[in-house]
């Protein structure tokens, strides 16, 4: 094991070898950085949170209320979830992942925030797939409460709306299955979504004939590696 990299676990999963890494980039200063890859795919790196913690920041501005129940769909390395713990309104967090692994990563502290995430009592992790839940509305995502409504839902699962980790989730992004996961959220709930890439306007028309406000917002962040801006997308969605 080198000094600049380390692989800190590997376990097979329902979509394939999932992996935790740890590695230190000198030019980048001293810090670790933590990396999960599903296969030979990159998922996720600490060095690029920002847009991640946008989904939960423009998510719950959007949000009314106080006392709010909020389902966050993939844990990753638990950046949109502590971002949205931030908020005091939150009263209960629900951080729905369909790998097992990633949850223990962070139960079992091998990831920095799973310690942060632990020590709230407002956070709990449900093992499922986000996609299941969201499209079955006499369940929902609560395993304790069926049919419980929420007043946020935040996804970041897929790399966007047409890129899928899964090809099987390719299905959620119809008016039918979008307006299933909209019966779990309140009155005036919020749904936003992150992607990797810049707004689609087909998508957008897609989410229009589900909720009545729809907004696209670009968020930009630098980027060492490519010593470059570049930019995300985050979806928010208010139900009327």
């Amino acid at each position: 094991m080198s000094l600049l990299f380390e692989e800190i676990d590997s376990q097979t999963s329902p979509l394939g070898e999932i992996s935790l890494r740890r590695r230190r980039i000198p030019a980048f200063g001293d810090r670790d950085i933590y990396e999960v890859k599903l296969g030979e795919e990159f998922l996720m790196s600490s060095m690029f949170v920002e847009a991640e913690e946008a989904l939960a920041t423009l998510g719950l501005a959007a949000t009314e209320g106080d006392q709010l129940a909020v389902v966050v769909g993939g844990l990753g390395l638990g950046y949109t979830a502590v971002a949205a713990l931030k908020d005091k309104r939150i009263a209960e967090l629900l951080v729905v992942d369909a790998i097992d692994t990633v949850i223990q990563w962070h139960k079992s502290e091998q990831v920095p925030l799973g310690k942060m995430l632990n020590a709230d009592s407002r956070n709990r992790y449900v093992l499922g797939s986000f996609f299941d839940l969201a499209t079955d509305p006499a369940t929902g995502f609560d395993p304790d409460k069926p049919g419980r409504k929420f007043d946020a839902i935040l996804l970041d699962i897929d790399h966007s709306p047409t890129e899928f980790l899964n090809a099987a989730n390719a299905g959620f992004y119809t008016p039918d299955n979008l307006r299933l996961m909209a019966e779990q959220l309140k009155e005036q709930g919020v749904f936003a979504m992150w992607s990797q890439n810049l707004p689609e306007a087909p998508f957008e028309a897609l989410l229009a004939e589900v909720f009545p406000t729809v907004e696209s917002h670009v968020v930009k962040f630098y980027n060492p590696l490519q010593n470059r801006e570049s930019t995300n997308t985050v979806y928010v969605c208010v139900k009327g």
